[in-house]
Parts: C-alpha cells; sequence; structure tokens
C-alpha cells in the first residue's frame, strides 16, 4: 500500500498545506485537493503517516458526495487528478487520493451534528445538561442516542489552535439568518439520510462534521470531505452499549497510545509504534469496506 506524507506537485501552484490535506491551484476555476497519508491528534500533525489513509478518506468522500448529491450540489467535477498535472511521479502522488473541484468560497464555520453523546459533548452535558448551550433532559447516559441530532456548529481555528463550538446565534452573527438556517438544515438532512444508510450496513455515525462552501452567485455547496472516519465518529453497532464509549473506527488506537506515552500534547509529538499505526489503518479499511463495499 503506497504512502505519502507530503505531497510535492511542481506543475500546479500550492496553495496550502493542512492537517491532512494539500491544496493546488488547476486554473481560476478549479482546485486540486490531495489527501495525505497524514494524521493529526490534539491539534498536532504526527510524524508518523498511517498507510492507505488517503485513499480511503477519497473513496469514503466520494461515495458519500455521490449518495447525498440530492440533498445538496458538491464540489467535485469529475475531472481526473492525473489529467491535471505532469509526469508518472506526479500522476502517482494523486491516483486514488485526489479531487479536482470547482474553487469555492469556504464558510467560516465547521458544520458539526451529534445524534449520540458522546466526545466533548457527554463532558459538556455532565457540566451543564446542555450540549453547546443546547438544554437536553436529565439523566441520559454516556453514549445514548439523542432525542434529535444536534446543530453544534464551530469556529475553523487555525494550524496548532483549537476550534470552539459556537451557538446558532453566533453562527448567524457570522453567516446572516438566511445562510445559517440554510446549513443548519442542510447539515442535518446530510446526516440522518448518511445515519440511516449506514446503520444498513452495521455502522453508528455518533456525530460527524461537514463543511459548506458558496459560488459566485451565492449557491452553497458540500466541500472538503465528507462522514470519513477522520471527520467521524463511527462505532460498531453489534458493540453498541449505552453506558459507555464503543470502540470507534478511527484513530482512537493512535489517541489511547499518545495518551499513556506521556506526551505533553505538545509539538512536536513522538513517534508511534508500528502496530498501532498498522491497527489504525484496518480500522479505517474497515469502515470504507463495510460502507462502500470497496
Amino acid at each position: 500500500m503506497s504512502v505519502l506524507h507530503e505531497s510535492n506537485l511542481t506543475s500546479l501552484k500550492f496553495l496550502h498545506r493542512g492537517k491532512v490535506r494539500d491544496l493546488y491551484e488547476v486554473d481560476a476555476d478549479h482546485l486540486l485537493i490531495v489527501q495525505t497519508d497524514r494524521l493529526s491528534a490534539f491539534d498536532v500533525i504526527l510524524p508518523d503517516p498511517i498507510p492507505g489513509k488517503g485513499e480511503v478518506l477519497t473513496s469514503v468522500s466520494n461515495f458519500w458526495f455521490n449518495k447525498l448529491r440530492h440533498v445538496i450540489p458538491n464540489h467535485l467535477t469529475g475531472i481526473a487528478p492525473e489529467s491535471v498535472v505532469k509526469g508518472d511521479e506526479e500522476q502517482a502522488q494523486v491516483r486514488g487520493r485526489a479531487f479536482v473541484t470547482r474553487k469555492l468560497k469556504p464558510l467560516p464555520i465547521e458544520a458539526i451534528v451529534r445524534g449520540y453523546l458522546a466526545g466533548s459533548g457527554w463532558k459538556d452535558y455532565q457540566k451543564t445538561g446542555a450540549v453547546c448551550g443546547i438544554k437536553l433532559p436529565a439523566g441520559l447516559r454516556e453514549a445514548e442516542k439523542l432525542p434529535q441530532p444536534l446543530f453544534t456548529p464551530s469556529t475553523k481555528a487555525a494550524m496548532g489552535e483549537h476550534d470552539e463550538n459556537i451557538s446558532f446565534a453566533r453562527a448567524v452573527e457570522l453567516l446572516g439568518e438566511a445562510r445559517a438556517t440554510e446549513v443548519r438544515d442542510a447539515t442535518l438532512a446530510l446526516y440522518i439520510e448518511a445515519a440511516n444508510y449506514a446503520a444498513s450496513k452495521g455502522i453508528i455515525i455518533a456525530d460527524t462534521k461537514f463543511e459548506f462552501g458558496v459560488d459566485e452567485a451565492g449557491k452553497l455547496y458540500l466541500i472538503d470531505e465528507a462522514l470519513t472516519p477522520d471527520s467521524s465518529r463511527f462505532w460498531p453497532a453489534d458493540q453498541y452499549r449505552v453506558g459507555s464509549n464503543p470502540p470507534s473506527f478511527d484513530k482512537q488506537f493512535v489517541r489511547d497510545w499518545l495518551e499513556s506515552s506521556g506526551w505533553n500534547k505538545q509539538p512536536p509529538a513522538p513517534h508511534i509504534p508500528q502496530d498501532v499505526l498498522h491497527k489504525t489503518a484496518g480500522k479505517y479499511s474497515e469502515a470504507a469496506q463495510r460502507l462502500t463495499g470497496a
């Protein structure tokens, strides 16, 4: 399985390197997004990649973009990534792990939706009886399904900083009431349809995050990635029990190892043992196989 920690495409203008994705300009209207095998934990990029991770993220995102396009259009163009770069070496870097997308203006929030009480939402509920300011019934337990999915947006933090949860009222201040409502409704519709499908494949989508962008006419699009193990909390339905946090199809092996290593969660991160990397790669692959059949 190929491993790509960082892309190097000299035939295109380099724009940005994020935690996972490298961004290039194809032309005035199109971008190339390369999904590397980099892994971040606690908002720090780790020194060791997860073999095949970028290909899994690309495969899963492509599946969901296609399956959910009737809910909201997305940024994909159908242009083959290999056709916009030059030479065998550059084609090898993008094959199976890149998108050619429309160039859109990203909105300044992350659209998070929670269907179950887990992670920071569970911690918030224990302290306040609410999640991101949304009051919930008393007596809920960890990992319990919420009465209805919650839209809990956050800010987009700079590299190395933490996103901050914001209220819907603050989202309205940032986006305007009509746009904030449109984003909330699209987020909930995407989640409900995806969660119902995933349930038929033995996966619970506990929560996920979406990103949206707009074109020059102001039309809303789903962008970035969609419903991957990087952006979602996937639980195996056959191991789900209310009252405890189920194992997840993501980087939990890595998080657990880092928590036990004594690392202070500040850069640089320590090197990850190979067995932990391979277990994590296996979880990503299993999620993709269950959801997409590929």
